[in-house]
């Protein structure tokens, strides 16, 4: 393959699936397996699959199936897909002392799904990103251990259960090696604060935590923020507040009947958090009622930012379409938000992403109530589990592991596509033609 004419979008879905199929021959081996544990390929590939995208959705109980090898394992790959391929390859590359040519770097533009094609500095950026990914995990790996220590007999397995509840809340990954996730801390409301802290950080978009940095380090008072983080961080905390409000308003005369305001308000708080793209959960889901998982689904299509750990159809898709439908609606020829007029690609691009994302998600629907017809699961439930596939969550109701092998495949592309993103997924096909050389004639036609 010429490198020059290389499709980059194609190059990175590559790199996912080819490490996902290396995770899923490491999960495999009985080496990383409790003694007396078989764990069959279709199984492995799954985890593999749900760990590099960072889903969290699986059809085996971790804790029981991994020893500390495989737990190893598998934190290398919620590693590896949470901060992306193309830029831990990068480090190391850069590492070893090599010079990171242009390929390379727009691989990197790719694989971050930044929103700027800015080649300078870039990889001066993507070496900060690894060092603040490195340091919150490893800040809340050593808060989250030092509290373990009054749950743990052994200091050393306090901290690795810290280490680990830390890199799969900031990768908002959704695994656990408690079994449990985060039940046993429904009332523990550190633990849940520090939870909701690391899930922000990692799902609120890497290029909002650098100009952050930026912002702090700057002596400056002209310093300006991106109209990228102003959009993005004003939707990911407008859409949390609506989420917690929703949750709590659907489940007040419900499930959280019995509950006190502070414990209403924590859960619904925490729920609207993890349902972004994190999967993390302190009581069992199916303790909900239908609206509110109905609510939960649309939450976790959502998802989180882009050049995040999260999946869905991201902040901005959802913030340029609200304000494209609002222009249009007012008569108005452009789009504008925070004094800057957003570019008509970027308008087309929302409406892409959302066209799509609904029609795989009902595709991925129709396909498995119709592989599942003879078991009962419901509709509900294949909701739920495809939406928290596509927008890699990792909530489930419990069907998972109970899927047919074609049902699971579908999940397992969806959590791909979710993972990668869906531009990235439609530009990969895209050939190496040249721009038109000609135009046609444009014509009006009637629309709705």
């Amino acid at each position: 393959m010429n490198r020059k004419k290389s499709n980059p979008f194609r190059v990175i879905l590559f790199a996912y699936l080819l490490s996902m199929f290396v995770f899923s021959v490491l999960f495999y081996l009985p080496m990383f397996h409790e003694p007396g544990v078989s764990l069959t390929y279709r199984d492995a590939l799954f985890t593999s699959v749900s760990a590099v995208s960072v889903t969290g959705l699986v059809t085996i109980n971790v804790v029981e199936t991994f020893n500390w090898g495989g737990i190893l394992i598998l934190s290398l790959a919620i590693q590896l897909g949470g901060i992306g391929i193309m830029t831990l390859a990068t480090f190391a590359w850069m590492m070893l002392g090599r010079r990171i040519n242009l390929s390379q770097r727009l691989l990197i533009i790719v694989d971050q799904n930044r929103v700027q094609n800015q080649f300078s500095g870039l990889v001066r950026l993507m070496s900060s990103l690894i060092v603040i990914a490195l340091c919150i995990e490893g800040a809340g790996a050593l808060i989250l251990g030092t509290y373990y220590l009054r749950f743990f007999d052994e200091p050393f397995e306090a901290y690795l259960q810290g280490a680990f509840a830390s890199l799969s809340a900031f990768t908002n990954a959704g695994f656990d090696v408690t079994g449990q996730s985060l039940a046993p801390f429904v009332d523990d409301y550190f633990v849940q604060c520090i939870t909701i802290l690391l899930v922000f950080a990692g799902s609120i978009g890497f290029p909002v935590i650098l100009e952050c940095i930026e912002y702090i380090k700057s002596r400056k008072r002209t310093f300006k923020f991106s109209l990228f983080t102003k959009l993005t961080t004003t939707t990911y905390f407008l859409v949390f507040v609506i989420g917690a409000f929703g949750i709590w308003f659907l489940e007040r005369d419900l499930a959280f009947a019995t509950l006190s305001w502070h414990e209403q308000l924590a859960q619904a708080v925490f729920f609207s958090a993890t349902t972004r793209s994190a999967g993390l959960s302190t009581v069992d889901l199916a303790a909900f009622h239908i609206p509110v998982l109905l609510f939960m689904s649309l939450l976790m299509m959502i998802g989180a930012s882009p050049s995040s750990v999260g999946g869905g159809i991201r902040t901005t898709t959802l913030a340029v379409m609200a304000l494209t439908l609002r222009s249009f609606a007012m008569g108005k020829k452009h789009v504008h938000v925070f004094g800057r007029r957003i570019h008509e690609e970027d308008q087309q691009k929302s409406f892409v992403v959302l066209s799509i994302f609904t029609g795989l998600l009902f595709l991925a629907i129709l396909l498995i109530m119709t592989f599942e017809q003879d078991t009962p699961v419901t509709l509900l439930q294949v909701l739920v589990e495809t939406a928290s596939a596509f927008g890699t969550c990792g909530l489930s109701l419990g069907i998972t592991s109970d899927l047919s092998l074609p049902s699971q495949v579908v999940l397992m592309v969806l959590m791909v596509i979710g993972r990668v993103g869906i531009i990235a997924v439609l530009f990969s096909f895209k050939g190496d033609r040249k721009g038109e050389q000609y135009q046609y004639s444009t014509e009006r036609i009637l629309i709705g």
